[in-house]
């Protein structure tokens, strides 16, 4: 009973300002503690039924919300930096934002979050997964049959695991065709495939690309990272031909391929060729890899540069870029970096690297949807390979490449505010 009665007092003495004070603000600039946490605090408000404002570009994308003890108290036991501000305060910020490239944007509703990933997948080998676990967001994990089933239509933003829509296995044929692993993987997406009712696997990732393409259209936001991006439009395009040698799927590829690829059905690229030798641990050109090698030479080089946008005019990427830095390293993954060149002319840049065809974050509309890629596998681990150890993220709490993956959980929880004139 002592122990409680400590406890209690503990808490009064924490917490008094709040219980009068207007608003809590959640800096997002580097006097935060724990940027990606901070996350999880907003989504946290909006799953109790609180408003969250999203401050664009004030201190790098903070969170204003109400003044309420849970909050705090939720603030304090995750190690998120907060502050208390008085309502004249708030009319301050409110008046900064008003005159600078600044804007509010109100998120209401908690996004149901899904995560498309094998069943037989380690929970560390997705960086998304790591930051929604980290931040102590919940999302639900989803695979072929679900998808197929319907099952995306009871969400509101999905992320693609770095998925190969072409059937290729990831393409590591060549260097680990004799693994116990890949020959797990083959095996367990054969019998997916034929369960399901297809032929072979390329035939099911096509079926399953298609799919999130229409719930892309119908209104659902997708976050993509890795090979998935590449490969799902790789698929889409390929619809009518067979592009997978016969080391994956058993028969020879169609000759004429590459002239049959119909490229107004994918979603961000177009006239890229593919990659037609299956010892050779590429999809296309759509990954700049391995030219890159040509201008990157170490890792220490290897940075990338987020664009500026206007937050009023264009309050969507403005969103997507949100960051404590300007400037990022970069990461490598089965697809590194995506071709500039082979973008559709309506994609959006996020992010480039200086003075080369290489960009590492874009963005599209398609339908009442959305589509968001990010090039690379880990933002912490900058060539992560097959076996490597999970990524502790409480290493990483301040990481300006996973703040890039937690602005799209809240995206879909956004509508620009109305303010009174």
């Amino acid at each position: 009973m002592k122990k409680i009665l400590i406890i209690f007092t503990a808490i009064i003495f924490i917490f008094p300002a709040l219980l009068s004070a207007d608003r809590i603000l959640i800096p997002m600039d580097r006097a935060q503690n724990n940027h990606l946490k901070a996350y999880g605090v907003a989504f946290y408000c909006l799953q109790q039924g609180y408003k969250v404002e999203w401050l664009l570009n004030y201190r790098a994308g903070s969170f204003l919300t109400p003044a309420r003890d849970d909050i705090g108290e939720i603030c304090l036991l995750r190690g998120v930096t907060y502050e208390i501000i008085p309502d004249a305060e708030v009319e301050n910020i409110y008046r900064t934002i008003e005159a600078e490239n600044m804007e509010v944007i109100l998120l209401e509703k908690p996004p149901e979050v899904a995560i498309y990933t094998p069943p037989n997948k380690e929970p560390w080998d997705d960086a998304v997964t790591l930051a929604l676990t980290y931040a102590e967001i919940p999302y639900t994990t989803l695979w072929d049959e679900e998808v197929l089933d319907g099952g995306l239509e009871k969400y509101d933003w999905l992320h693609l695991h770095h998925e190969d829509f072409t059937g290729q296995f990831g393409k590591f044929y060549g260097a680990y065709r004799n693994a116990e692993w890949y020959k797990q993987e083959v095996a367990t997406n054969e019998i997916a495939a034929k369960a399901l009712g297809f032929r072979k696997v390329p035939e099911l990732k096509l079926a399953v690309a298609k799919t999130v393409k229409d719930y892309i259209y119908s209104g659902g936001f997708v976050f993509a990272m890795c090979s998935a991006p590449e490969t799902m439009d790789i698929a889409l395009a390929a619809e009518n031909t067979d592009i997978v040698p016969k080391e994956y799927d058993g028969d020879p590829i169609d000759p004429n391929c590459q002239k049959k690829l119909r490229y107004e059905n994918c979603l961000a690229f177009e006239n890229f060729t593919v990659s037609l030798n299956p010892l050779e641990y590429r999809h296309s050109d759509i990954d700049t890899y391995p030219e890159r090698t040509n201008y990157i030479k170490n890792q220490d080089m290897d940075y990338f540069r987020l664009f500026d946008f206007s937050a009023k005019l264009d309050p969507v990427p403005s969103m997507l870029v949100q960051c404590h830095l300007g400037q990022i390293r970069a990461f490598m993954g089965q697809s590194t970096a995506m071709r500039k060149s082979l973008l559709k002319s309506h994609v959006t840049v996020l992010a480039e690297v200086e003075g080369f065809d290489e960009v590492r974050y874009i963005h599209g509309n398609y339908g009442r949807g959305t589509f968001t890629f990010l090039a690379g596998h880990d933002p912490e681990d900058y060539m992560h390979m097959v076996g490597d150890p999970p990524t502790d993220l409480e290493l990483h709490k301040n990481s300006p490449g996973y703040r890039l993956i937690l602005n799209n959980i809240l995206f879909p929880a956004a509508k620009k505010k109305e303010r009174k004139t």
